[in-house]
């Protein structure tokens, strides 16, 4: 069998784990060829397919590197333009690929289900640092993620007591608001912010204002997609021609307006960005970057094809690919991490 690999969308810590555990399954456990396309989908789109061959070697001593050795794009769907389409088709023929195991998010997911038209079957592997992927309740990238939001939110600890601030951190996560909830409970935020949860102006301030008499300083993580009640969401910019063209980011600098003219603290605002995609995987996800690659591979060499690896009640396991294409996950307003926060005294801006 010759099983082609590739990852889609944005970078995340644990893509290497991935490629060397499902690489290493399919050579000894599956005797299969394993060739990797690079450059996620794009790889296989142009009048001459990119790839490059996944032997035992080339994936050892990667688990612990950040990044893709793969490369990896954020293409618009290639259902949109029929001849891309059929282009695809051609070089996977070409190549004669039996399967292609797709390691990405809900829109790598959503490509690897139209591709069935070309007769391209895949297996998935959800990868996001938003934990936003549907029917699995945790991918890997977000531990690590998680962690390097926490240090952010512990190291401007230090100087919003020191100058007794309002300091703001916003995380990535789009829709989302795993992040900004985990990385804000870890990190001891004051106020948590989510996209799922519309804020109060006056809630907010109230909650500084009585931390300015008490501690003197205040904590807020904030979602990149979170937003005022009645107010719209803070677009950073539009991309044309992206599966994802509405580009989120900057509400910490908007809520840092809204906020300074009613507190004596001064306000400061850092955006945390792409720092929050890079560096090495924590050691969790590690590990299950490598549980979700040897699932992948199991998958393929028993033919359940069309099929997501996903993480469910602790267990690893799968769910169709057409399930979770083009589907997110955001949190629950009643769930135990938001009830938890709320008992410990946390605000989230309601």
């Amino acid at each position: 069998m010759r099983v082609g690999v590739l990852t889609g969308g944005g970078d995340c810590p644990g893509l290497n784990a991935v490629i060397r555990a499902v690489t290493k399954s399919l050579i000894h456990h599956g005797h299969c060829e394993v060739l990797g396309i690079a450059d996620g989908f794009e790889g296989l789109m142009g009048q001459t397919p990119r790839t490059l061959p996944l032997a035992w070697t080339q994936v050892s001593g990667i688990l612990h590197m950040g990044g893709t050795i793969l490369g990896t794009s954020n293409s618009a769907n290639p259902l949109k333009d029929e001849a891309t389409l059929a282009q695809v088709g051609r070089n996977v023929r070409a190549l004669g690929l039996d399967v292609v195991v797709a390691i990405g998010g809900d829109g790598t997911m959503s490509l690897a289900h139209s591709l069935r038209q070309v007769g391209l079957a895949c297996v998935g592997v959800p990868k996001t640092i938003d934990n936003d992927i549907a029917l699995c309740e945790r991918s890997f990238g977000f531990d690590t993620a998680v962690a390097t939001a926490t240090e952010a939110l512990h190291r401007v600890e230090s100087t919003a007591n020191s100058h007794h601030r309002v300091m703001i951190v916003e995380t990535m996560g789009r829709h989302a608001g795993w992040l900004a909830l985990e990385a804000g409970i870890a990190g001891a935020a004051d106020i948590i912010l989510l996209p799922e949860i519309d804020y109060d102006l006056q809630a907010i301030v109230q909650r500084c204002r009585e931390r300015e008499q008490r501690q003197r300083y205040t904590i807020i993580c904030i979602g990149e997609g979170a937003k005022p009640r009645g107010g719209a969401l803070t677009v950073r910019e539009h991309v044309a021609g992206s599966p994802d063209p509405v580009r989120l980011g900057g509400v910490g600098h908007v809520l840092r307006q809204q906020l300074q003219p009613h507190l004596k603290s001064e306000v400061r605002a850092t955006v945390l960005g792409y720092v929050q995609r890079g560096g090495d995987p924590t050691p969790f996800d590690r590990v299950l970057a490598t549980r979700f690659g040897h699932h992948a591979a199991q998958l393929v060499i028993d033919g359940q094809l069309g099929r997501m690896v996903t993480l469910q009640n602790g267990g690893i396991g799968s769910v169709e690919i057409a399930q979770v294409a083009n589907t997110q996950r955001t949190v629950p307003p009643g769930h135990e991490l938001i009830t938890v926060a709320r008992d410990i005294g946390v605000c989230f801006g309601d």
